[in-house]
């Protein structure tokens, strides 16, 4: 549409073509007459010649035209389905090449209901038992084929290429109330809490994240409040040395007591970021879901406006165990976000719909590998394209 409109000044820029002829007084009125009405079409200036067609009868006849930019938005309305693969910006271009990759295992059991496919029942079924393998829960599928299917009468799709691109559309707008980004400098420091099951990658994902905060030029301290697990401190010394930042931590001391002091040195130092490693617990150990809001209710005692943050950690190959940590430590917490980890090698990745539909908490961070710059903020465009492929 806009090329057509564009096509305006290049008539204009002939309309002075008439000009030259200067000498004659009486040629230039005839030729305003005759370019002003055809000036949205570039085909009229071969009229102008004829200045006996001074009636102003013949530079009417251009007025049905108009309604020829009608084909044009028409023509135009099948681009949608084209959308989804729109080039990325440069700087992460790389990133959805290495998100395309973790992704292929679940993007395959979806991608392979288009092969030599009719678009019929038989291919809503196979995309319904694919989506359903994916982990994305039964709601959530339901959904998305409801909305293809509207999508697909919509765009009078002819063939199954066309239905994969509007399937990752569907995707991409189900994911994308998941969309936000992290924000810190609201608050000096910004106390960020993070929680999560044993092995879902908390400890790492802390490392990460501090690399991520310490790029964008965030000054980071770390809290060792999971004084649970033996390793725990020892793991997160060894992130603070890779990342330069400093750590508060405690050998054998209480998770909330780390916490406190935590909160009041980040105040004291002037940092950005308080990250605040907890214990690793599953939601069904009530006792130490209680220790979470304990260090929680600590936190705010040295900040009452703390935390700022609390995400919890999730391994995306937990598939729609990772719903149920979702709903067990908001309902305990009052999440603000989420990190997905080892989405690599995972085929449970539709999770991330199941959550969207059942409970949309945002997704801050997605992870596929175990370098620092393998954390990357969620976008859920770059998402869909990179599971369809």
């Amino acid at each position: 549409m806009f090329s057509f409109f564009k096509k305006k000044p290049a008539p204009d820029s002939s309309a002075p073509a008439p000009a030259p002829a200067e000498t004659p007084a009486e040629p230039p009125a005839p030729a305003r007459s005759v370019f002003s009405p055809s000036s949205w079409f570039g085909t009229k200036p071969a009229e102008a010649p004829p200045a006996e067609a001074l009636p102003p009868a013949t530079p009417e006849a251009p007025e049905p035209l108009p309604p020829a930019p009608i084909p044009i938005p028409e023509a135009s309305t099948p681009a949608p389905p084209a959308a989804p693969v729109e080039a990325p910006p440069p700087e992460r271009s790389g990133w959805l090449s290495k998100l395309k990759t973790g992704l292929r295992k679940t993007g395959n059991s979806i991608t392979a209901a288009f092969v030599n496919a009719q678009i019929d029942d038989a291919l809503y079924e196979e995309l319904e038992e694919a989506l359903l393998m994916a982990d994305t829960g039964v709601k959530a599928t339901e959904y998305l084929l409801d909305d293809l299917r509207r999508r697909v009468r919509s765009a009078m799709a002819t063939d199954a290429s066309q239905v994969k691109l509007l399937l990752a559309e569907a995707i991409a707008d189900l994911l994308r109330p998941l969309e936000k980004d992290l924000v810190i400098g609201e608050h000096t420091p910004t106390v960020v809490m993070v929680a999560g099951v044993n092995g879902a990658g908390k400890t790492t994902s802390i490392g990460k994240l501090t690399k991520h905060l310490s790029n964008e030029g965030a000054s980071v301290l770390l809290a060792a409040a999971d004084t649970f697990r033996a390793a725990a401190r020892e793991q997160l010394l060894v992130w603070a040395d890779r990342n330069t930042v400093e750590i508060v931590s405690q050998e054998g001391g209480d998770p909330a007591a780390v916490s406190f002091d935590a909160v009041n040195a980040g105040k004291a130092r002037g940092k950005d970021v308080v990250l605040v490693d907890t214990a690793g617990r599953l939601p069904t150990q009530l006792h130490l879901m209680d220790e979470l809001k304990k260090i929680k209710r600590v936190v705010a005692r040295a900040d009452a406006t703390a935390p700022h943050e609390v995400l919890l950690v999730i391994d995306g190959n937990t598939g729609q165990n990772a719903l149920a940590q979702v709903r067990a430590f908001d309902e305990a917490l009052g999440l603000t976000g989420l990190v997905i980890t080892k989405l690599d090698g995972t085929a449970k990745g539709g999770v991330l719909c199941a959550i969207a539909r059942e409970r949309p908490v945002p997704v801050y961070f997605i992870g596929v590998g175990e370098k620092l710059e393998d954390l990357e903020t969620f976008k859920a465009r770059e998402f869909a394209q990179a599971l369809m492929g």
